[in-house]
């Protein structure tokens, strides 16, 4: 059997323990004080010497038998603001905190490859860096760690991400865009409040945001190309106090997608403009803020290749899963913006282990196999990695 499977084998009781206390554990981005220490408790045993990277980051190197390059794996933490439904025996016990995006079992995943790793550092050379990031759900903990310089002494980075859209048992580790850029926009209308049932001595705050909601699905429709995939969506609409109150104010706020980085460029510009004309045709005002949270997360074509022939060694050649891209967002993007990168989506769907739920459900949950998986695929990456280049 192969070292690093059998090394994920062993393992895999600790692993399930480790995700299991990290689901009943969980925090919120950039606030996650407990699990920082954990992480770097497990370290310790292992006889690494974790330090702090970013407020609540953690990285560890270990260090192969001879000099060579350095390859780094990241895991996220951090917990979403959702009450949890499941009825399991390790349910959180925070209320309103959930891992419900399985930031808890990366967690886990990358502590327990430190574990095979370490077991096996005599077997390959150069380093690999362990990087246990804060506030993925924020989109600000990889920025951080980025400008904590955890990447100047990397040659090549490395993430997963356990999946509820794959099979248990299965890899998708494409090429090209795998994640899309997130922006988030805001807009707000000023009109002039009256009574509703005179709306010409006023300015209609709601019927204005509506009409921006309207025109702005065009920007998609009929001013991009329809061979590029790209979303805009309003998620929020606050207008309004009272039936016979015609609204003086409307507050909008939603979202961008898309995977071309020109298009991401343009988006701003594009908003701004169809906010602001609407609104002038309506008589009324409006202030647009717009963020950009990720950018594309981009596989290195040669990177990606190394990553299916080091799961196929693993799990067989039929593991490997065609996944088309996603519109969600990761922040690993800082990262692929850095050095060369890949980014893989390990299975963990089995709806005869665990009923199926969606990420950012209150029930989600995963088979915890990807555990072992995700373990497998982190130190088979990094030591093939290090022994070809």
């Amino acid at each position: 059997m192969n070292k690093v499977k059998e090394l994920a084998e062993k393992y895999f009781a600790e692993a399930v323990a480790l995700r299991r206390e990290f689901h009943q554990y969980p925090e919120p981005s950039l606030q996650e004080e407990r699990t920082s220490r954990r992480v770097k408790e497990e370290l310790e045993k292992l006889g690494l010497k974790p330090y702090s990277a970013a407020g609540t980051g953690v990285v560890a190197v270990i260090e192969g038998k001879a000099a060579g390059k350095t390859i780094a794996l990241r895991a996220d933490m951090d917990a979403l603001e959702l009450v949890e439904e499941n009825e399991i025996d390790y349910k959180s016990k925070k209320e309103g905190l959930m891992h419900a995006c399985g930031h808890d079992a990366h967690t886990a995943g990358l502590l327990t490859a430190a574990k095979i790793l370490t077991d096996l550092k005599d077997e390959f050379n150069g380093k690999v860096k362990l990087i246990f990031q804060p506030g993925e759900e924020v989109a600000l903990g990889a920025k951080n760690m980025v400008a904590d310089h955890v990447l100047t002494d990397v040659d090549a980075i490395f993430g997963i991400h356990v999946w509820n859209e794959v099979p248990a048992g299965k890899v998708a580790l494409g090429d090209g865009p795998r994640m899309a850029a997130v922006s988030k926009f805001a807009i707000d209308v000023t009109g002039q409040g009256g009574h509703g049932s005179m709306p010409h001595q006023g300015i209609d705050a709601a019927t204005t945001a509506a009409a921006i909601v309207m025109n702005l699905q065009t920007l998609v429709s009929r001013e991009i190309d329809p061979l590029e995939a790209a979303v805009v969506t309003v998620g929020v609409f606050n207008s309004g106090s009272r039936f016979n109150v015609l609204p003086g104010k409307a507050h909008l706020e939603g979202t961008t997608r898309c995977f071309n980085a020109e298009i991401n460029d343009k988006l701003p510009q594009m908003i701004k403009r169809v906010a602001e004309e609407t609104a002038r045709a309506y008589r009324a005002e409006v202030k647009v803020e717009y963020d950009k949270l990720t950018l594309v997360v981009n596989n290195n074509a040669a990177l990606s290749k190394l990553g299916r022939q080091s799961a196929s060694s693993l799990f067989g050649e039929d593991t490997i899963y065609d996944l088309e891209k996603t519109t969600g967002g990761e922040d690993f993007s800082f990262y692929t913006e850095e050095v060369p990168s890949t980014f893989a989506f390990v299975g963990a769907k089995n709806q005869a282990a665990v009923e199926y739920y969606p990420h950012h459900h209150p029930k989600f949950n995963i088979d915890e196999t990807a555990l072992k998986n995700s373990a497998a695929l982190y130190a088979k990456f990094a030591v093939d990695y290090l022994n070809n280049n």
